[in-house]
C-alpha cells in the first residue's frame, strides 16, 4: 500500500481528476448553461488543452534538451531560474488572454465572458499577474539555494500556492478546485526546477520547510502587489459575468465559477 503513495502517483491522480472534472463541466455547460457562462467554461477548457495538456507534454518530452540548453547559459543559476519561470508565466498568460479575446468564437462578445482581468496582454502581465509572480519566483530561487526540493515537489508546492491565491480571489477554499490550479501554476516552475545545476550546498528540506515553501512566495509578493494595486487599482476591466445557469451543478468542481479569475490572474 505504502509503495503506491508516492508523489508521482499523487500528480497522476490530480491529472485524472482534472481531466474527468473538465469533461463533466463541459457537458453541463453545453446542455444547461447560459451563453456567457458556457463561453467561460470553453475558455477554461482551451487553457487546459493548450497550457496543461499540450504545454505540459512538450515540457516533458523536451525536458532533457531544455536542461542541457539552460545549463549552458552563462548566468548565475538563480537568475536563469527566475527568468525561465517568468518566460513560462508569460506564455501561460498569452494563452489565457487569447482565450478571453476569442470570446466571439465561443458565441459571445469580448467582455461578456472572460478569464483574465483585461483583453490587453500587456495590461494583464504588467499590472495584474506576472508582475506579482516574479517575486514569488525569486522566493523559490532563494529556497532552492538552501534546500534540495525535487522538481515534482516544486511543482506541487507552487501549485498549492497558486490554489491558495485563487481561493483568496474566489472568497472560498474548495479542495475540488486544487488539481486544476496546481497544474496551471506548477507548470510555471517545474521545468526550470528540472533544469537546475547540482547544488552541493543545498540540503534536503526539513518538514517545516514544506509549509514555508507554500507561504514564503506570498511574503515576497505582497510589497509588489501593494505597489501595483496602488498604481493600478482596477481589478477587472469587464462587467460581471451575468448568466450563471446551472452553476449549482458544478459547484466544487468548476474552478472558473462565479467571478473568480483563472490562470494566474491575481488582482490584489
Amino acid at each position: 500500500m505504502t509503495r503506491h503513495l508516492t508523489l508521482t502517483n499523487l500528480i497522476r491522480f490530480l491529472a485524472v481528476w482534472t481531466a474527468l472534472s473538465t469533461l463533466f463541466i463541459l457537458l453541463i455547460a453545453i446542455f444547461f448553461m447560459g451563453p456567457n457562462s458556457r463561453a467561460v467554461i470553453f475558455m477554461g477548457a482551451g487553457l487546459i488543452l493548450l497550457w496543461i495538456v499540450l504545454g505540459g507534454a512538450l515540457m516533458w518530452m523536451l525536458r532533457n534538451r531544455v536542461r542541457d540548453f539552460v545549463l549552458r547559459i552563462k548566468l548565475p543559476w538563480p537568475l536563469t531560474f527566475v527568468l525561465f519561470c517568468t518566460l513560462l508565466a508569460l506564455t501561460e498568460e498569452a494563452v489565457t488572454v487569447s482565450m478571453t479575446n476569442l470570446a466571439p468564437l465561443f458565441g459571445v462578445p469580448v467582455g461578456a465572458a472572460y478569464i483574465t482581468a483585461s483583453a490587453n496582454y500587456l495590461d494583464v502581465v504588467a499590472l495584474h499577474s506576472v508582475v506579482v509572480f516574479v517575486p514569488m519566483f525569486i522566493a523559490w530561487a532563494w529556497m532552492l539555494s538552501r534546500w534540495d526540493f525535487r522538481p515534482p515537489e516544486v511543482f506541487l508546492l507552487f501549485g498549492l500556492t497558486g490554489f491558495l491565491a485563487e481561493s483568496q480571489l474566489a472568497g472560498s477554499l474548495n479542495p475540488a478546485q486544487a488539481p486544476f490550479w496546481i497544474f496551471v501554476y506548477g507548470l510555471m516552475v517545474w521545468l526550470p526546477a528540472a533544469s537546475l545545476p547540482s547544488r552541493e550546498e543545498a540540503r534536503r528540506p526539513k518538514w517545516w520547510a514544506v509549509p514555508l515553501a507554500i507561504i514564503l512566495p506570498f511574503v515576497f509578493a505582497i510589497p509588489v502587489a501593494i505597489v501595483v494595486g496602488s498604481l493600478h487599482p482596477i481589478k477587472i476591466h469587464f462587467p460581471p459575468i451575468l448568466d450563471a445557469s446551472a452553476s449549482h451543478l458544478t459547484e466544487g468542481l468548476n474552478p472558473l465559477n462565479g467571478t473568480s479569475l483563472p490562470s494566474g490572474q491575481i488582482p490584489f
